[in-house]
């Protein structure tokens, strides 16, 4: 705990039950920042969800503020609910009006998402408008009935995984896109977790219904198959037939997506205030400068604010919409292109306004101090402590198997395994080698990933390594339980994990005195003499052992970096070909 937090200087009252909008308002904080905090309690909660007393404790006083319930306390009902400090009084609910919602479509690689977005943009666009768009900004706004819709167009669930992975919640309702003539797919039922795993309510739209092969029917048994019950048989899922070539059935699915907004997560904010929000895409242009995509929250942003974002800031010198079209303020939900920052932020980081330049470069410079340590490790040994503690009651996990049988037998040993005050969340399963999506769903979902006889791919490593997942590996199933059992139980020791350090591909093979050596280029990371090492060839390793020797320009050398070109001796290894990767790497203690 640090220093602030050891000696809070407000104290808050919080009821013994209340949501996550409500915990946010009491803190005079945002939504995105209770989130953050209880996800690291191992909590996926969405902006409605209830939260336990314990929890939202917690939360607050991970956040700097002393804690007093309610029940504990004689204070008014009419006194706010921050009392000492100097922090904004709550804000009114009377204040907050009515936001468009934001809308994630997601699906299947071939099954017509771009081609739906694009349809629904080019109907509700008027074509003059739609003619004149010249950049593509990753977001836009449609108009339906004088009601607003927001839509995220990412490349996919892992993108809009990658948003939540880094603290923001920025969508309110997930489109399903399932092709009527394909059906579920794996990469369906990989959109299907993620959106569960974040809490947003799911609307199927059932695509290509124009085709003679078209089988909506068979697209519905198969989704109840995966707990994605649609209302007709009984659930509370909507499912709309549509078809992004004839253009059938979109005016349907914009109602029913306002529908889900109204009933089910009345999106508001109050529009009067500083704007915060989230960064959706970012980029370096040629003539302008970093440029940053980002929606707003709350608040109204405006040209000549000073915003921050990570650890860019700057002030906005022009905003443009969606068509590209100049705009002097962005309202709640409103996706604008901002110019003017400092440098380029990530997607996903959380923008804020402050009052001026100097308070905007001093929360850059302490958001790039911190940047390294904002994200504990996630790791079974962590967990496991946490648990003993009674800080989590949740263990979160990615199942990835050789079989579906495998997969399946996996699954329900260690749903199994949940006790009284824990439980096993399995909140993705599926047959195949451990992907960079499965490890970017594990960075949002603060889970561990289990590989069961199967891969990790390498660019799963390297997105593991950064985001600090644990992925943990099994050839023994009942060694694989004993594990989660253990740390269920609060039980397990801390134990050494591999950390990539970079790879180097063999572009040539040399002899020399006493074997053999390869002549390579670190295409990332770095290469250490004496570093552990494994020599890759087609995805699979073919032998481990350590970096022996390592030279550039006939000199010995302790270490060479990304770029550079040096032989490499690998202990007892000498049969090196052209397009082999060595992968260094260390162990250091997690837990």
């Amino acid at each position: 705990m640090t220093q602030q937090q050891e000696a809070p200087t407000k104290t808050v009252r919080l009821p013994r039950a209340l949501t996550v909008r409500e915990l946010a308002e009491a803190l005079n904080l945002t939504v995105i920042d209770i989130i953050k905090e209880v996800m690291k309690r191992g909590v996926m909660a969405s902006i409605n969800q209830s939260l336990d007393y314990e929890v939202a404790a917690a939360a607050a006083e991970s956040l700097g503020f002393a804690v007093e319930s309610e029940e504990d306390t004689a204070a008014p009902e009419a006194e706010v609910a921050v009392v000492e400090g100097e922090v904004e009084p709550d804000e009114d609910p009377a204040l907050l009006q009515t936001r468009p919602p934001v809308v994630v479509v997601m699906g299947h690689v071939d099954h017509g998402k771009t081609s739906l977005l694009d349809a629904i943009r080019e109907t509700k666009v008027a074509a003059g408008e739609f003619g004149a768009i010249t950049q593509h900004i990753g977001a836009y706004q449609v108009e339906v009935k004088g009601h607003k819709i927001t839509f995220i167009d990412t490349p996919g669930h892992e993108a809009f995984t990658q948003l939540r992975a880094r603290g923001a919640s920025v969508t309110d309702i997930a489109v399903l896109v399932v092709a009527a003539d394909d059906g579920v797919m794996p990469q369906t039922l990989e959109a299907i977790d993620h959106a569960k795993a974040a809490g947003v309510p799911i609307i199927v739209a059932i695509n290509k219904t124009d085709l003679p092969a078209a089988n909506p029917e068979k697209v519905k048994q198969d989704l109840t198959q995966h707990n994605i019950v649609i209302e007709e048989y009984g659930g509370d899922v909507i499912a709309v037939p549509v078809s992004a070539k004839t253009r059938e059935g979109l005016d349907n699915l914009l109602e029913q997506i306002l529908l889900v907004a109204e009933v089910t997560v009345d999106p508001k904010a109050n529009p009067n205030r500083p704007a915060e929000g989230v960064i959706i895409e970012s980029e370096m242009a040629a003539n302008r400068g970093p440029m940053a995509t980002l929606i707003v929250q709350k608040g109204t942003l405006r040209v000549g604010d000073i915003i921050t974002a990570g650890p860019a800031w700057g002030k906005v010198k022009a905003m443009f919409d969606d068509r590209g079209k100049k705009v002097t303020e962005a309202l709640p939900s409103m996706p604008v292109e901002v110019m003017g920052l400092t440098t380029v932020p990530r997607a996903g980081d959380v923008f804020t306004t402050v009052a001026d330049e100097k308070e905007g470069r001093e929360a850059a410079e302490e958001r790039e101090r911190e940047v390294t340590d904002s994200t504990r490790a996630v790791t079974l040994e962590a967990i496991s402590g946490d648990i003993a503690a009674g800080r989590i009651s949740d263990l979160n996990i990615i199942i990835k198997g050789d079989t579906h049988g495998s997969v399946e037998a996996i699954r329900q040993s260690l749903e199994r395994q949940g006790a009284v005050d824990v439980r096993v969340n399995i909140i993705h399963s599926a047959a195949g080698n451990v992907s960079e999506s499965d490890v970017m769903l594990a960075a949002a979902s603060r889970a561990i990933v289990i590989a069961f006889n199967v891969k990790i791919d390498i660019g799963a490593r390297r997105v593991a390594e950064t985001e600090r997942v644990d992925i943990r590996t099994y050839q023994i199933i009942y060694e694989l339980i004993e594990d989660v059992e253990k740390a269920v139980k609060g039980l397990m020791a801390p134990v050494f994990a591999e950390i990539i350090d970079g790879h180097a591909e063999v572009r040539a093979v040399f002899r020399v005195r006493g074997g053999r050596i390869a002549g390579c280029m670190v295409s990332d990371g770095f290469v250490r003499r004496n570093s552990l090492a494994r020599v890759m060839r087609g995805g699979e390793m073919i032998h481990e052992s350590r970096v022996s020797s390592l030279r550039r320009f006939k000199e010995d050398v302790r270490e060479v970096t990304n770029g550079l070109e040096c032989g490499i001796g690998v202990e007892k290894f000498e049969t090196f070909a052209e397009g082999d990767i060595i992968e260094a790497f260390h162990t250091e203690q997690r837990g």
